[in-house]
Order: C-alpha cells, then sequence, then structure tokens
C-alpha cells in the first residue's frame, strides 16, 4: 500500500511536502518526480518487489507515460502472460504490479487495462506526449483519491492531508457537503467537506487535456459529464455488472454454492500473493470466518489471525474468534484492550480521518489493525460480505416494515405518525414499563418509527430513513439542501421492487466505499497495514449479482450461501449467534468518562464558532442523552466528530 501525491498546472514546488504527509501511507520509500506543468510524489509501503525496480513515481519502458499508483493488482501476473501472448510483453526490469499496469496501458491503453484488473487501486497516469493527465479509482472504491483546486492548480492525492500542504488550498467548509454529512455520518462521494475539492467515483476516469480549467466547476462534476477541459467517466459500472448477473441467474443452489465458493477461493488464493508477512483479522463472525477458512484451506502453514478482546463482555466477540481459529488450526493473536486504551483513541481520529467522520466502529477498527501490525504488512478483512450478500439487519426488518406500511395511503401513515408523536417520549416510557420494561427506551424508538411514518413514501424512502441522522439542513446555516448524492441516481431497471435488493444496491454505491471502506482505510494506513478485501475480487461481484435474493435471504436470515459455504469448513455451532458488529459502549461512555469533553465540544460558544451549526437542536439533543431520556449516541457522535475536526483544523 502506498501515498499519492500531484500538482497540474502552476507550481510543482509544493509536491514534496504534499508528499510528505503521506509517509505513514508508505513509510520505506518516498518518490517526487517533476516536468514542466506536472509534479507526481509517491510514499511506498512495499509488498511487491521490494527491489528498487518498484519504485515510484515509475515511467513505461520508452518513457511516454509516468504513474504513481496506490493499491495492489492481484492478478499481474496473469496479465504479464496476457501480454506475452500477445507479443506485447516488454524485458521486464522487475516483478512488481506498477510495471505491469504500465505495460498493459501502452498496449491495451486504459480503460481496457482496467477493466482486465483484479485489485484496488488509486493511480495518476501522465501521458507526456499527449499532455494528458488521468486520474482512476478501482471498481468500489477501497482506494481512496481525491481531487480538486487549490487556486489555479490542480491538486490531487491520496489524503485530504497531503493536499493541505498546499499553500493555496482551499480551507473553508462546503455547506452542502456539511449538510450530507450531519445525514450520513460521512461525506458521500462525490463531494469532500471542503469546496471546489472532490472524492474520484469508484469505477471512474478523470482526464485533464492539455491545461486544468482555472476553477472547478459549480456543482460536482458526474460521470459523462464535462468541464472545460476536463471530463469524466466510467470504465466499469456496478449497475451494467447487476443487470448481466440478473440476466443469467444460477440454475440451482448446487450450481450457485460451488460458484460463489470458487470465486471466493480464487479471490483469497490471490490476494495471499506477497513479499511481505500476511495475516488475516477474525471476529469469529460469517464473514471473516470464511475468509479465513478459505486461507487456511491453501496454506500449507497456520495462517495468522488477529482479533480485539474488550473487557466489557457485552461487547466482546474474541472467544468466538478463539473458537474459530482453534478449529481451523490458526496461529490465532488476541490483544484484550481495555476501556481507558479504547478511549485513547479518540483524540487521534480527527487527523487519521481528515475529515469529520462518525462511524464509532472506527476505534475497535484502528486498535485490530495496530495489533495486526506489529506482526504483519498485509491483512485480510471479510469487509463487504453485508453488502454483496445480504448481512445487514435492515435487509430483513426493512422488508417486514414496508409490508405493513405499503397498503396505507400517507396521509394516514403521518397521520398515525403525528399520533405516536403527541404521545411524549417519558408517556411511552411509562407504558413500557407496565408492559415488564422488556423494550429499553420505548418512548424513544416509538418517536424514531413516528418520524419514519410521516416521511416514507416508497421502499427508497424508508431506506433513506433508516441510514439518516440528522435530517442533513436543521443544523446548517445559511443551506436550504444539501444537493443530491449518488443515492439519488436512478437504481437499474433489472432490479426486482423488493426493499431488501434495492437496499444493498444503495449500499453497495454509498455506505461500502464512503463508509466501511474509507474506515478500514484510514484505520490501517494510520499504521502502515495494507488491509485487502477479496469479497470485492471481480468475480466474487459478478458471482453475488447471479444469486437470486432468496439465496442471499432466506428464512429472516442473511447470507444464506456464505453460511452453506463456511459450514463446510467450520461447525455451524460455533458461527450460528445474533449480528453484534464492532461496537463499543460510546452512549455511556458521553454520560461518563467521555462527558467533559463532550461538554467542552457540544457548548453553545464552540457550537456557534464560524456560525455553521445551529446550537438549539444538539443542545436538546446533549440533554435529553444524559438524562437518559432519549438515546442520542449516533446523533451525538456526528457533531462530535464534526467539532473535534474543526478543534484539529484551528
Amino acid at each position: 500500500m502506498c501515498g499519492l501525491t500531484g500538482i497540474f498546472g502552476g507550481d510543482g514546488g509544493a509536491v514534496a511536502a504534499m508528499t510528505a504527509a503521506l509517509v505513514h501511507r508508505g513509510p520505506d520509500a518516498e518518490g517526487v518526480w517533476a516536468e514542466e506543468g506536472i509534479a507526481l510524489g509517491h510514499r511506498r509501503l512495499s509488498i511487491l518487489d521490494l527491489s528498487p525496480a518498484g519504485a515510484q513515481p515509475m515511467h513505461s519502458v520508452y518513457g511516454r507515460f509516468v504513474i504513481a499508483y496506490n493499491g495492489e493488482i492481484y492478478n499481474h501476473l496473469d496479465l504479464r502472460r496476457d501480454l506475452a501472448a500477445a507479443g506485447a510483453a516488454p524485458e521486464w526490469r522487475g516483478h512488481s504490479d506498477t510495471e505491469t499496469l504500465l505495460a498493459g496501458i501502452v498496449h491495451w491503453g486504459l480503460d481496457e487495462t482496467l477493466r482486465r484488473t483484479a485489485g484496488m487501486f488509486a493511480l495518476a497516469l501522465w501521458d507526456r506526449r499527449e499532455r494528458r493527465l488521468s486520474l482512476a479509482r478501482d471498481r468500489i472504491g477501497e482506494k481512496p483519491l481525491y481531487w480538486g483546486w487549490a487556486g489555479r492548480a490542480l491538486v490531487f492525492g491520496s489524503e485530504l492531508k497531503a493536499l493541505r500542504r498546499h499553500p493555496d488550498f482551499p480551507r473553508e467548509v462546503c455547506r452542502e457537503a456539511l449538510a450530507q454529512y450531519l445525514r450520513f455520518a460521512y461525506v458521500p462521494a462525490p463531494r469532500s467537506i471542503h469546496p471546489g475539492v472532490y472524492k474520484l467515483e469508484p469505477g471512474c476516469i478523470l482526464t485533464v487535456e492539455g491545461t486544468p480549467p482555472p476553477a472547478a466547476p459549480r456543482t460536482p462534476l458526474r460521470p459523462g459529464a464535462q468541464h472545460g477541459t476536463l471530463s469524466l467517466r466510467r470504465y466499469w459500472s456496478l449497475d451494467e455488472t447487476l443487470t448481466e448477473g440478473a440476466a443469467k441467474p444460477f440454475a440451482s443452489e448446487a450450481e450457485a454454492l460451488a460458484e460463489v465458493e470458487a470465486a471466493m477461493s480464487g479471490a483469497v488464493a490471490r490476494q495471499m500473493i506477497a513479499d511481505v508477512p500476511l495475516g488475516a483479522f477474525l471476529s469469529g463472525g460469517i464473514d471473516s470466518s470464511l475468509i479465513v477458512a478459505l486461507m487456511q484451506a491453501q496454506s500449507g502453514q497456520p495462517v495468522r489471525s488477529f482479533t480485539i478482546g474488550f473487557e466489557n463482555a457485552a461487547f466482546n466477540e474474541a472467544p468466538y474468534a478463539a473458537a474459530v481459529a482453534r478449529h481451523l488450526g490458526t496461529h490465532h493473536t488476541e490483544l484484550t484492550v481495555t476501556e481507558a486504551e479504547t478511549r485513547e483513541v479518540i483524540p487521534q481520529l480527527p487527523q487519521m480521518y481528515d475529515e469529520p467522520f462518525a462511524d464509532s466502529s472506527q476505534i475497535p477498527t484502528h486498535l485490530v489493525c495496530r495489533a495486526a501490525r506489529a506482526e504483519v504488512t498485509v491483512a485480510l478483512s471479510g469487509d463487504a460480505g453485508d453488502e454483496l450478500f445480504g448481512g445487514y439487519n435492515r435487509y430483513f426488518w426493512g422488508p417486514r416494515i414496508w409490508e405493513r406500511l405499503a397498503w396505507m395511503p400517507h396521509p394516514l401513515r403521518r397521520a398515525l405518525g403525528a399520533a405516536i408523536s403527541a404521545v411524549p417520549v417519558a408517556g411511552w416510557d411509562g407504558l413500557g414499563a407496565l408492559a415488564g420494561g422488556r423494550i429499553r427506551h420505548p418512548g424513544d424508538k416509538a418517536h424514531r418509527l413516528a418520524a419514519r411514518l410521516s416521511d416514507v413514501r416508497n421502499i427508497d424512502d424508508l431506506y433513506r430513513s433508516l441510514v439518516t441522522e440528522w435530517s442533513g439542513v436543521e443544523l446548517v446555516a445559511g443551506v436550504d439542501s444539501m444537493g443530491t448524492t449518488l443515492l439519488d441516481d436512478p437504481l437499474p431497471a433489472s432490479l426486482p421492487d423488493d426493499a431488501a435488493a434495492r437496499m444493498m444496491v444503495q449500499d453497495m454505491r454509498t455506505y461500502l466505499p464512503d463508509d466501511i471502506l474509507c474506515k478500514v482505510d484510514r484505520a490501517a494506513m494510520a499504521v502502515s497495514l495494507e488491509t485487502r478485501v477479496p469479497f470485492l475480487d471481480p468475480a466474487v461481484i459478478a458471482a453475488s449479482a447471479r444469486l437470486p435474493l432468496g439465496m442471499k435471504i432466506r428464512g429472516g436470515e442473511g447470507k444464506w450461501a456464505l453460511r452453506q459455504i463456511l459450514y463446510r469448513h467450520v461447525p455451524r455451532e460455533l458461527i450460528e449467534r445474533p449480528k453484534a458488529g464492532f461496537a463499543i459502549p460510546v452512549g455511556d461512555w458521553l454520560r461518563g468518562p467521555l462527558r467533559g469533553w463532550a461538554e467542552d465540544l457540544l457548548s453553545p460558544e464552540a457550537l456557534g464558532r464560524d456560525g455553521l451549526i445551529d446550537p438549539v437542536p444538539v443542545r436538546a439533543a446533549w440533554r435529553e442523552h444524559l438524562e437518559d431520556r432519549r438515546d442520542w449516541t449516533h446523533r451525538l457522535w456526528i457533531v462530535l466528530m464534526l467539532q473535534a475536526w474543526r478543534a484539529d483544523m484551528a
């Protein structure tokens, strides 16, 4: 894994400082290259070809192309064989995948080369003959790539902290991006938290011909659009992949399980190739257990597996991971951390994530990455199994909610929501106590249901309500609309009118790249650990697209196909338990050891600074949370991560 930076247009002198800001992504080596009007920088974490032959920025054989690249192409040896068969293989200087990419680009062109890859990447390619800059990102968005304007120069890089090293970088806050962050707990692509600076969408190539435009477009550029000499296009489409899969579903359960297992085994085998120590995260859940089982089945020695244990038994899944590790025979490392050690990560989060980011599982994710980095340089993870194979709870009870609401005209739903809201939270809590007190905060849950009843008009509205905290505009001064997001893009026509299927696609477009993959990338790169995600191998995505929904969700239970495959390797009784997630007791901490920290950040003065945020609704939520009248953990964590980031930027 590595980090890249660059400047196109204007003075490239800042590229060295920009590159130095990414030392955590690449502690092994640094490279800077420049010629008139263009400068590229690279920090290297050596994984394949540890010799100087893998150094970057790297030139193609005849010097036309220069590349700065972050990622791994797992099938690059296959690509070398294809090039040799076509009579296009150069005299190889080393065995790095970067060199393979360049040779493929020379022979096939950029788009076709990327379509042939199985890997994760972000790259900057300079064509010296045509004076063309191309920026590209992998299919789903495992690796980050930001781009935008610093003065009149186009700057780009793996993290915002690198771009901020440019003296003309805009440090203001984009209010539309802020509204989107408050709604979703992350800033969704293509925006970043800064105006005129964007995330490159997954599966896309941004091209700049000749000279970059002098200023950013008024709204984010979308695939198929152009802004002066700058254009954006897709080289791979999730929608097309889903449509092709729906047109060719598996004919039987036996065929489906065989094909999915073959795709998974192939992905794991490709991702186990490294010239450095390699291991895997193991929580004891379905996804990570399947990855480790397939690794161990293909390894001649015990696989290194890692898990984090917590003092609080309610959040500690380490015993389940240990049981799976014993059965598979892995070399297992379990690190138990105290709550105090867990909270010590919180001050590091603004620097780690560069823009507001409020998935609290970012904390244990960083801890398990830190534990793994003590022994290995590469770790495979089970991320993306939920989105591709139907694992989240909202895929089960979301459709059940909709089945009970769909018959009801929207005005009637609004009236029912208003009636529920008319009963105070305390009144519902009292009714809950009379019923035996089996549900914690019944009033809180009743009022949340009322809000959904009032706003939901269709299946897609239901999904938005389930992934929304603040409305997005209620807190931000001077913003009437948060603008569009990728959730507003039309869904594939082939998609069934089923709530679970539609939710899964929306998660693959948004929540997976902008929350899950961002969380893991930053948490791991902070300790110079490369993470790999076998579920995002193109063959696995294609197999998932061919899998009928009934082979993903069956009998109110998700990931049916993955379970059947896993049971061939691990006994069912070691796996079957309620899904817990990677949780920590943040809500209780805010009432206890984190109360002083939170109170400082949520004070009227701190909230009112710069006139960005309306303090009134935040203070109301804070009071209700402290008094244990409502559980506003998620809403408050969103604001706290914003405030912590603003303090770090000051």
